[in-house]
């Protein structure tokens, strides 16, 4: 045993890799190994003899074996110094390029950024809330009444309550008003704040898409006016399309302002291609108006002593009319191609300042 002892530990001390160490293994302590070989000699040894080998032999595979381990983690250690001594990196270096350089950020994330930058200029907060409301917070609270059209099932996307009670149901949010009422009740009066964030409703074709992205904006004061509603989109557009561009306000009627009006920005098409700010053409992009004293109320503010003005717009349309982008739906596409063709740089944040667009 002290010949097996001395040939397999100097063997292992000298194995120079992994597989060598495991061919040692196999031929001292596997099933058909030297010593395993000699354990099956223990039956033909009387008691006496039996009790004196059993335990050397037992002793011997465990010194092996403990010699194997100990020699295999001396292995791993010697490739890891060699990994670290051959595989290093110059941390001063510029960094590599990789495949389609920087990523870019989407149109939407961009025109969010952009009409914040205007808008906190002229003094408005952003304000958030959740994209699941209740009926009470998308309809009622907003003045619209039961049998409006807006309340429909084709048009709207109910989901069930979690405690059952379906009577007054959830909904994906069909625009981000609720938040206006949110910010009342937790604000109060003066207020003002813009609400941007997804919306939701039952449409899909070039210009309508199930998701979609608004910004609606609230101001709330002891003698705010429509002129002061009217300079503030003016303002708005000038500083997002970069060029003096006027407006016309055109009567109208929503459920939630009164009196209330549909805004136009002037533009023109030359060669099939769309140019604001210029010719004699007119398009439709917001909806406005002063704030309902119904809907004040649900805000838990007095209708009696403050009044105000709202507006809300999608912020995918004023993005395309901007970036000349000419279908909704690939805002939603998730294409690689597009958004590294319309896609703006992710560290070039808007200012006013500084430039609002590259």
């Amino acid at each position: 045993m002290d010949d097996l002892k001395a040939k397999y530990l100097g063997q292992i001390a000298d194995a120079a890799d992994e597989s060598a160490l495991e061919t040692i293994r196999v031929t001292a302590v596997g099933k058909k190994g030297e010593v395993a070989l000699k354990m099956r000699e223990l039956g033909k040894m009387t008691p006496e003899e039996r009790q004196v080998a059993g335990p050397a032999l037992n002793a011997l595979k465990d010194e092996i074996n403990s010699a194997i381990v100990a020699k295999r983690a001396g292995l791993a250690d010697a490739a890891l110094d060699e990994r670290l001594r051959t595989e290093w990196l110059d941390v001063t270096l510029p960094a590599r390029q990789r495949g389609h350089g920087q990523g870019t950020m989407h149109p939407v994330s961009q025109v969010t950024e952009e009409l914040t930058a205007i808008f906190a200029e002229m003094g408005f907060a952003v304000a958030e809330g959740p994209r699941i409301d209740t009926d009470w917070y998308n309809f009622d609270a907003l003045n619209i009444p039961s049998h409006h059209p807006a309340r429909a099932e084709m048009d709207t996307f109910y989901m069930s309550r979690a405690d059952g009670d379906n009577r007054a149901p959830n909904v994906l949010r069909t625009h981000t008003s609720p938040v206006q009422i949110r910010t009342m009740e937790a604000k109060g009066a003066p207020l003002r704040i813009i609400c941007p964030g997804g919306v939701y409703r039952a449409d899909y074709d070039q210009t309508h898409t199930p998701m979609f992205h608004q910004v609606e904006g609230l101001a709330l004061d002891r003698d705010i006016s429509m002129a002061n509603l009217k300079w503030t989109l003016e303002e708005f557009f000038s500083a997002f399309f970069e060029i003096d561009v006027k407006t016309r306000f055109r009567a109208s009627h929503f459920p939630f302002t009164e009196p209330s009006a549909e805004v136009d920005i002037q533009c023109s098409w030359v060669d099939g291609q769309l140019r604001i700010g210029e010719g004699d053409g007119w398009m439709e992009v917001l909806g406005s108006g002063m704030v309902h004293p119904s809907v004040i109320a649900a805000g838990g503010i007095d209708p009696e002593e403050w009044q105000g003005f709202a507006f809300g717009m999608g912020i995918d349309r004023i993005a395309m009319l901007k970036y000349g982008i000419p279908d909704l739906r690939a805002f939603f596409d998730s294409d690689l191609r597009w958004l590294r063709h319309y896609g703006f740089a992710s560290l070039d944040m808007p200012n006013l300042h500084g430039g609002l667009s590259r």
